[in-house]
């Protein structure tokens, strides 16, 4: 049985990150029989999660996890889409993982009131009296990952803009269609449901949150992909 090292479940989303959530998913569409399995971030080859542990190899990226599905299974999960829907379904899943993500990681982490919402419950196992030093560490490391990336380095309203142009982007392809491609699943389904589900979980707020419950056809997506893919989830998106 394959073992997905994942954070798990936590603010009403099937992990708290996108990424583990988008490579349960693809496990999901791959029909493997699998675990998830929480506490392996210490042991992460990358220093991140997820990363896949099977009987023969180790893979350490949610991209990496779908390419080696797609390889060991002999499957492709954008077999219905042709070369241009291909390059389109990429450049959309990108967008997301290398523009939105940075926009969603900086109003959770660089935002107070979402910051002790969230992410501050992670480190309540640490002991009390060295938990204040590890926290301003770590949450000092993520502000200057936002830094190095360019998103915090502009004012509230660029940041905005910016995360309205993506989702303006997504909602408008998307259209009325069941799924990004059509009416079937494809690989950056997994994406695009990771990451809107993300930001539009209630528990924080943000002006991409707001923009994101206006788009009723991205509201929907999430809502028929989580019954189609966590029935056993029943937290509401708004």
């Amino acid at each position: 049985m394959m073992t997905l090292y994942t954070f798990g479940p936590a603010f009403g989303l099937p992990d708290m990150s996108p990424f583990v959530t988008k490579a349960e998913i693809l496990l999901k569409m791959a029909g493997c029989d699998y675990q998830c399995q929480t506490g392996g971030y210490a042991k992460a080859p990358k220093g991140k999660l997820p990363y896949l542990l099977t009987e023969h190899a180790q893979i350490d990226d949610s991209t990496l996890i779908r390419f080696y599905l797609e390889q060991t299974l002999k499957i492709d999960f954008d077999a219905a889409l042709s070369p241009a829907e291909r390059g389109v379904s990429w450049a959309f899943e990108k967008m997301l993982e290398e523009h939105f993500y940075y926009i969603s990681l900086r109003d959770r982490w660089a935002v107070d009131a979402n910051f002790d919402k969230g992410p501050k419950k992670i480190f309540k196992r640490i002991p009390a009296f060295i938990r204040g030093l590890v926290i301003w560490k770590v949450r000092r490391k993520m502000n200057t990952k936002l830094h190095m990336q360019g998103i915090a380095l502009h004012k509230e309203a660029d940041i905005t803009q910016l995360a309205k142009k993506d989702l303006d982007a997504l909602s408008d392809f998307l259209a009325d269609k069941n799924y990004l491609m059509g009416d079937q699943l494809c690989a950056a389904d997994a994406t695009v449901y990771a990451f809107m589900r993300s930001v539009l979980c209630p528990v924080f707020d943000s002006a991409a949150h707001q923009y994101a419950l206006s788009k009723p056809n991205l509201v929907a997506y999430c809502e028929r992909l989580s019954k189609k893919l966590y029935p056993e989830h029943k937290e509401a998106l708004a």
